[in-house]
């Protein structure tokens, strides 16, 4: 992995959260400050910021080929960056149910929440990104323009095990952000940062596993299957 790509790739993400942080002050400074809109608009806005690092990290994780030592690091860094400066949104819908659940969101707010975080999530998949990456600004962004911005999935497991790792992740993220409420902002995206980065890097364990043992004792018979390419003999 080339050094250029991965300085290209945090330039983009610097460049994001501080284009978004200056949205947000703008937002709070000005007269509708205090509003619903500037509210949902606050809401929108980091859900964007937090959805094109994303995608950026995520290039550089699985097309880029980082080494996994990087790719951790990389991981803590965004989500104390994130932490530090959504200042009151939530960035995800399991956030805004939970609260709702609890009272401590009214339904319809929460509603119109995750509505704003679905938007800016579509307009950083379908118009910020792929903008960004088509100005070919370093040769991982030019080699993914060329390959037609074409995503190949991680997932190296049967759907319903990889949905139930993945509930059971966002479960404990979700118990680090309820149970850590009474820490100072400054400890507590740390400590939510660093059960993050714990998640990933068991994920990455477990990938391994799935792949080189659990899974072929799911598929024990010789042949093709969607995990074993088909073996051609020798000869043919």
């Amino acid at each position: 992995m080339a050094s250029g790509d991965v300085a290209v790739s945090m330039l983009v993400f610097v460049s994001v959260v501080l284009l978004c942080e200056a949205a947000r002050i703008l937002l709070r400074s000005a007269p509708l400050a205090n509003s619903a809109l500037a509210v949902h608009a606050v809401e929108f806005v980091s859900t964007l910021q937090l959805c094109c690092c994303t995608h950026e990290l995520k290039l550089l994780s699985e097309v880029g080929r980082v080494e996994p030592r990087l790719s951790l690091t990389l991981t803590y860094v965004a989500c104390v960056v994130h932490g530090l400066t959504f200042g009151g949104a939530l960035g995800n819908a399991c956030g805004a149910i939970e609260r709702a659940c609890s009272g401590r969101l009214a339904g319809r707010c929460a509603l119109r929440r995750v509505t704003c975080q679905i938007a800016a999530a579509g307009v950083a998949r379908a118009v910020v990104v792929p903008r960004v990456w088509a100005l070919g600004l370093s040769d991982l962004h030019r080699r993914h323009t060329l390959l037609g911005f074409r995503c190949v999935s991680q997932i190296r497991a049967p759907l319903p095990l990889a949905a139930a790792v993945e509930c059971a992740g966002a479960f404990c993220v979700q118990t680090a952000v309820s149970r850590t409420l009474a820490l100072q902002d400054k400890y507590r995206v740390h400590a939510i940062a660093a059960v993050v980065t714990t998640l990933v890097y068991a994920g990455m364990l477990m990938s391994v596993l799935m792949f080189r043992t659990v899974i072929p004792m799911l598929w024990p018979t010789s042949g093709p299957t969607p995990y074993r390419p088909l073996e051609t003999k020798k000869g043919k």
